[in-house]
């Protein structure tokens, strides 16, 4: 129970990766504020598995890209919780695989402001009452898209990067309140966005048929992200910020 007394605020925590990580930080000791965009019965039903495990919980509904009800979310936590101690920007969205000249404006400001913009009022919001913390973490969930950047991918690739933008900058402003931030890259993940990239970009209907090519011979799971989540936030981390991990399992596999 290494995070016990601490409050947590996952974004996107419904389902798939924020899920995951949700569970293994109340696992840990957390309280969890979990937050949806348009879910509710996803949520509660994370709320009522982290009660389960003797630790306070409550969903707020959100959409990341909205300064207002981001504000409104932050000060509902606070009042439930109290101050944020650890901030987990989870909430995604996928880009429609077109060309830069075949995008629609609207897909980039939508897909943009909820991987930078949404994050970067979140660590505004928090981050008064966080540095009265003992401690604090801030972490991105970000994607290996900010190594390859592929074609045809540049709402999602530009969110991204301007995500991991912001985790550099914010690490090296609030070292001194002792903050840390860090990234956490995963490549593919078995999730409902994940299976619908593959759907579509390679006619996958059972992301199963691809543990064969995958790194220890599974598609990565939630879970797998979750456990690199947990060990930034934890007191075993103890001199690490402004740090990227990319959890997939090295790359795929060249069997």
């Amino acid at each position: 129970m290494d995070l016990e007394g601490r409050v947590a605020l996952v974004t996107g925590a419904g389902r798939g990766v924020g899920r995951a990580i949700a569970l293994a930080l109340a696992e840990a000791g957390a309280d969890v504020a979990v937050n949806y965009r348009r879910d509710a019965e996803s949520a509660q039903e994370v709320v009522g598995l982290i009660q389960a495990l003797g630790r306070k919980a409550a969903a707020y509904q959100a959409s990341v890209d909205d300064y207002e009800q981001d504000a409104a979310m932050v000060a509902a936590v606070e009042t439930d919780f109290g101050g944020v101690g650890i901030l987990i920007n989870n909430a995604g969205i996928a880009s429609r695989g077109r060309s830069v000249v075949d995008t629609e404006i609207a897909e980039l400001q939508r897909v943009v402001a909820t991987h930078a913009f949404g994050p970067h009022y979140l660590a505004k919001l928090v981050l008064p009452k966080m540095r009265e913390l003992p401690r604090g973490d801030i972490i991105m969930i970000s994607s290996v898209a900010t190594r390859s950047l592929g074609g045809y991918g540049a709402p999602y690739n530009m969110g991204k990067c301007a995500m991991e933008a912001l985790a550099y900058t914010l690490a090296k402003e609030e070292r001194p309140h002792g903050i840390r931030v860090n990234i956490v890259a995963p490549g593919l993940v078995e999730t409902e966005m994940g299976r619908r990239l593959m759907q579509a970009t390679a006619g996958v209907q059972d992301l199963r048929e691809l543990d064969h090519v995958m790194p220890f011979g599974k598609v990565c799971q939630p879970e797998d992200v979750a456990n690199v989540v947990r060990y930034f936030v934890s007191p075993q981390n103890t001199y690490l910020t402004g740090e990227r991990v990319y959890c997939d399992g090295g790359g795929q596999s060249a069997n």
